[in-house]
């Protein structure tokens, strides 16, 4: 893969639009819309400008590098679960007994070689060119601006480099950085990351963190970026593993991090522990804008890169993205780092919709009563599994965890209030939902035992039952119900909010008999018609310990949240494309929808 263009011309179908375009807005939003396809494809745009700054760049963006599933599994030269199989083996290594098991074990141990990062004594095809400081232009890279409301420009695809303080230890992760100026970048590590926990350290020690944010190269840095290793191991180790082969690092020009020989473009510079300044917004992989927020600032020494470089980027908000199947693959590869910890831990998945840390399903094998129960913790205690913020157990006997329709029927037949616990703790640094930040409520459900014996008491179908509502409150606009079938049907009211929803939900006791799953959603922005959104904006929206009832019946509160329920956070908007921006990229025939798609996947505004 040392030229991945012509790889993924060869193996990913390589889109390439030869069209000059905007880096604000334009190629953002044409590569929104390709993930979003049925066949989507990566893309490479040759011709990037920015309009207002009026530059033509001399360097191609390419966007959608794991496009689709099938890409992805090219990218890992085999398929995940493989991957997994090998980790598991590593951990269930024991000492050999006896010299046949000896000679067996060598080959395992000799592959184990090709796992540890190599480092170089010389320089890098991506220090082909050096910029020195005096020369740092930032406005000379590609960087893109993807929402209309963003505070500016974000790399969004930037394999951050770090060392703690006595460099014993490395880091790669992948964070967002907004451009500020020529020579300066906003650093967003979230507090619980590896690389914010370094930055703890310089700070207490008054001493500048250097840093080496590298763009492009074998699109699996990228991944090994976001993968969720143990706190204190190298991200590198795992691209070692993968590959079968030992990462090729070579010492930053400016610093002494190390860095992959053969990326395209490496910004090295330093964190002064005392500076910070305001981040932000961005529309994030949540879909919604994170807010204005101070974090650390990166003043940049020098960029090197090769004589050719590409720049390499990803865009994100609502689902359906690329992390959908970066996401599928982490998934599938950590399975066995999770399984010491629940050892009776069969499957899990974590569907994008639920923005991956906002919902998880787990199968498992279920001996003994409070065994979910106990799983729940162990997922809410450790490493980033703690930030899960709704978690859904079954039992062997469920249907495969990608079959959601029969596996929400399943579930469905099992819930009762008795098996929903509700608690607190950690919350991603995205969150916004809860009344503080870091800190909210946390939904498990057991729905590992048999099925319920009671159902819905008097079934009414969905204009009667729209009809009772509104007599009782004339702010309920529209009602769909799901899953009618199930001892547990689900009825989704869309309301013009007026008041605090849980008054409402109050007002609707008397409805019991009908009633077994309600949840509440704003009209606006919502299209009750589309579970897969709604349950995107359900578990975005809620905080268990505040808007989930149990009794008469099971209720969600999935509005937003504001004065009315006395929510004192800044409740943030959803990422919209720009309507104009679409309407010209459609007319020069670089994207091709119509009005369900736009409202099928939340790409403009509509409702009231």
């Amino acid at each position: 893969m040392q030229d991945v263009i012509e790889w993924l011309k060869e193996n990913g179908d390589l889109k390439v639009i030869d069209v000059p375009l905007d880096v604000e807005l334009e190629i953002p939003h044409v590569a929104y819309i390709e993930v979003k396809t049925d066949n989507s494809r990566p893309i490479l745009f040759t011709k990037p400008i920015n309009k207002a700054k009026g530059i033509e760049y001399n360097m191609p963006v390419l966007m959608n590098i794991f496009a689709n599933k099938a890409l992805t599994q090219k990218i890992f030269g085999k398929h995940p679960d493989l991957v997994a199989e090998g980790i598991d083996e590593l951990l269930k290594l024991k000492p050999p007994k006896g010299l046949k098991a000896k000679l067996a074990m060598i080959p395992k141990l000799f592959s184990l070689k090709n796992v540890f990062p190599k480092r170089l004594k010389f320089k890098g095809e991506c220090q082909e060119l050096i910029i020195p400081k005096a020369e740092v232009d930032l406005d000379k890279l590609p960087i893109l601006k993807t929402w209309e409301e963003d505070g500016g420009a974000f790399i969004t695809m930037g394999q951050v480099y770090t060392q703690s303080l006595d460099g014993s230890m490395q880091n790669l992760g992948m964070y967002r950085l907004q451009q500020y100026d020529k020579n300066r970048l906003g650093m967003h590590w979230q507090i619980h990351k590896d690389a914010s926990h370094f930055f703890d350290q310089y700070q207490r020690a008054g001493k500048k963190m250097p840093i080496s944010v590298a763009i492009g190269g074998d699109p699996l840095y990228i991944w090994c970026g976001q993968a969720p290793m143990p706190h204190g191991m190298f991200e590198m180790l795992l691209y070692g593993f993968v590959r079968g082969k030992n990462a090729q690092l070579v010492k930053s020009i400016s610093n002494d991090i190390y860095i992959p020989r053969d990326v395209d473009i490496v910004i090295e510079g330093f964190v002064d522990p005392t500076l910070t300044e305001i981040e932000g917004p961005f529309g994030d992989h949540t879909g919604y804008y994170t807010l204005k927020e101070p974090f650390p600032v990166m003043e940049v020494e020098t960029i090197t890169m090769k004589n050719n470089p590409v720049f390499a980027a990803t865009v994100v908000g609502k689902p359906p993205l690329e992390d959908k199947y970066m996401g599928w693959a982490t998934e599938r590869v950590f399975l066995p780092m999770l399984k010491p910890m629940a050892p009776d831990l069969i499957d899990y998945n974590m569907p994008e919709n639920g923005v991956f840390h906002n919902l998880i399903l787990a199968k498992m094998k279920t001996l003994y009563k409070g065994h979910a129960m106990q799983f729940m913790h162990a997922f809410w205690g450790v490493g980033q599994m703690s930030f899960v913020k709704h978690a859904l157990f079954v039992g062997e006997d469920a249907p495969e965890l990608e079959e959601f329709e029969s596996l929400t029927t399943h579930i469905l037949n099992r819930l009762s209030p008795e098996r929903v616990f509700i608690t607190k703790g950690i919350v991603d640094h995205l969150d916004h939902s809860s009344a503080e930040q870091f800190v909210g409520g946390k939904l498990g459900v057991d729905a590992t035992g048999d099925e319920v014996e009671e159902g819905v008491s008097e079934f009414l179908d969905d204009a009667t039952l729209l009809e009772k509502m509104q007599a009782i409150d004339n702010n309920i606009a529209a009602l769909k119900q799901y899953f009618i079938q199930t001892k547990n049907p689900v009825c989704v009211i869309a309301v013009e909010k007026k008041e605090s929803q849980l008054e409402v939900i109050k007002k609707l006791a008397i409805l019991e008999p009908h009633i077994k799953v309600l949840i509440i959603v704003d009209i606006a922005n919502n299209d009750i018609n589309d579970p897969y959104m709604l349950v995107w904006r359900v578990t975005n929206n809620i905080d268990a310990s505040r808007d989930v009832v149990l009794e008469p019946f099971i209720a969600l509160d999935g509005t937003n949240k504001g004065e009315l329920d006395v929510f004192a956070r800044e409740w943030p908007g959803d990422t919209f494309c720009t309507k104009s921006v679409l309407d010209d990229l459609q007319q020069m025939g670089l994207i091709d929808i119509d009005e369900d798609f736009v409202r099928k996947f939340g790409l403009l505004p509509y409702g009231l």
